[in-house]
């Protein structure tokens, strides 16, 4: 076996690849595995050949994708099982030739990049379309197009043909956005604006964290009146916001902050931690025994709860949490600033329901700017400038954020405008849509194209389906995009050259110089 090679996530070693073992806690053997179950997709995909891929073969595809995501599976086994049942399949379908690991990361270094970086939003996607899915909503568009990007890796493209195909591959992601968000609605309702405590009562309590709502509504269901509280983590948050899922009394609130903490945070903590999707970190052995997985998350010797037929039995939780009993009186906990309080639930329903009230006070004056800061969180230095961005933007200005990356200060309380409060939270990363058809409402009110809207994106990035939804924002047109903590390994010189060129697209530098340019 080679040495290991993985630029995919922003913490990635001295900005270049991690070549040794993976600074997520990635082992060599694992990043292999994934890398190999990469090809196998890749030879699947040639097998389908642009035919009608069976429900099944789509079910691989997305198990597949998702399962190589940055902190969802440090598992070589599992790896190894499900890299036989896609080439089980592949031979069922008449089979293809193997595609090696070492043609994922050789070639011209343009060529890398642009493959690279079409790749990894296809995985960002396939997590979106995994979650629908798993709620009952499918589209044939969106699934075929799964095995038209892995097929490509198969072929030569020219740089133009692969700029093409990262455009092509945005617009499919926000028919997949969409499509999740219907999935959410429908399955739990419209998020209604929701103040949510940090605070976590004495007694027996379990962590869900991730982004699976139907695992945390099968949760909910199998602990009513059990005495156990349920308390959200990271990414989970937003669920508070649904009304299907918010009138559970035993859901209570939300604990800790960004997913890059929880080795800190979830220390000797007398509770049951449930981990639904990425997110997951090497567990510590101070609470390793109480720390469990569903659906593609996987790591050795944790307690993995399968789904048969849809449903899933978290008795063994339960009786963990029922075990450990919980803290004998209630414990404060706080955001990152030392707030208690978090406010969610503000998706497109809810915004575009106050309209004409933003309307109105853009018009007035009230409001001068929107700013969407939002992305990911990560553990890199440098994401104090988040914080600091908005402690520091004018009264006058409005934030909007989503993503793990709203934790740097969603404990803030910076005031109101006209009853609005100027910090939004409008849910999951892949709550992004939410924000696209805000801004797109919004350019038909004023009669303008969105990029002439007092609007600024402001990202943070760490993971592949930042990668999805900046492709997104780019093939929508969309400008003046300010991203950070660093550029993506995965961009060549060339390739930044053309992101900065066409779409304006700005790193970081500090809030105050942002501010004043973004301001004037």
């Amino acid at each position: 076996m080679s040495n290991m090679f993985c630029f995919q996530c922003e913490q990635t070693a001295g900005g270049k690849g991690c070549t040794k073992v993976g600074v997520c806690g990635k082992q060599p053997d694992v990043a292999y595995k994934q890398d190999e179950l990469i090809c196998a997709l890749v030879g699947l995909a040639r097998a389908v050949n642009g035919n009608k891929p069976s429900d099944h073969t789509v079910e691989l595809m997305l198990k597949g994708l998702f399962t190589t995501i940055t902190n969802v599976n440090f598992n070589a086994e599992t790896i190894g099982k499900l890299i036989s049942e896609v080439e089980e399949e592949k031979n069922k379908l008449g089979g293809a030739d193997d595609f090696s690991v070492n043609a994922l990361w050789s070639g011209d270094s343009d060529i890398v990049s642009l493959r690279s970086t079409l790749l990894l939003g296809i995985k960002g996607m396939a997590a979106y379309a995994y979650h629908a899915r798993v709620s009952g909503k499918s589209n044939d568009e969106v699934n075929n197009w799964f095995f038209k990007g892995m097929k490509a890796f198969g072929e030569s493209h020219s740089l133009e043909e692969w700029l093409n195909l990262l455009m092509e591959f945005g617009m499919i992601n926000l028919k997949c956005m969409e499509l999740l968000d219907e999935a959410n609605t429908s399955a739990y309702g419209t998020p209604v604006p929701t103040k949510v405590t940090t605070i976590i009562e004495k007694g027996p309590f379990i962590v869900v964290s991730g982004h699976d709502l139907c695992d945390l509504k099968q949760l909910l269901e199998q602990t009513e009146g059990k005495g156990i509280n349920i308390y959200t983590h990271g990414e989970m948050l937003p669920a508070h916001g649904y009304p299907e899922l918010k009138k559970f009394p035993h859901l209570k609130g939300n604990f800790g902050t960004a997913w890059q903490n929880q080795q800190k945070e979830f220390s000797d903590v007398p509770a049951a931690f449930l981990f639904t999707t990425n997110c997951l970190m090497p567990p510590k052995p101070s609470y390793m025994d109480r720390v469990f997985t569903t659906e593609v998350v996987s790591y050795p010797g944790l307690v993995h709860i399968d789904d048969v037929d849809g449903k899933k039995d978290f008795t063994p939780v339960i009786e963990k949490a029922l075990e450990l009993g919980g803290w004998p009186e209630d414990k404060i906990m706080t955001g990152i600033n030392g707030g208690t309080e978090l406010m969610t639930g503000f998706g497109h329903g809810t915004v575009l329901g106050v309209a004409d009230k933003v309307i109105d006070a853009v018009k007035s004056g009230a409001i001068r700017h929107f700013f969407l800061v939002g992305g990911c969180d990560g553990a890199k230095p440098g994401r104090n400038y988040y914080t600091e961005f908005v402690q520091k933007a004018p009264k006058d200005t409005i934030i909007l954020t989503l993503a793990c990356g709203k934790f740097r200060f969603n404990d803030l309380n910076i005031g109101e405008i006209g009853g609005l409060p100027r910090i939004m939270d409008m849910g999951q990363c892949n709550d992004a849509y939410s924000a696209i058809k805000v801004a797109i409402a919004l350019s038909k009110a004023f009669e303008c194209d969105v990029n002439e809207l007092p609007l600024t994106l402001v990202l943070s990035w760490y993971e592949q389906k930042a990668v999805c939804i900046l492709l997104t924002l780019l093939a929508l047109g969309i400008k003046n995009i300010y991203i950070g903590p660093s550029v993506p390994a995965f961009f060549s010189q060339n390739v930044l050259n053309v992101l900065v060129d066409k779409f304006n697209i700005t790193p970081i530098t500090t809030p105050e110089e942002d501010l004043k340019k973004i301001l004037g």
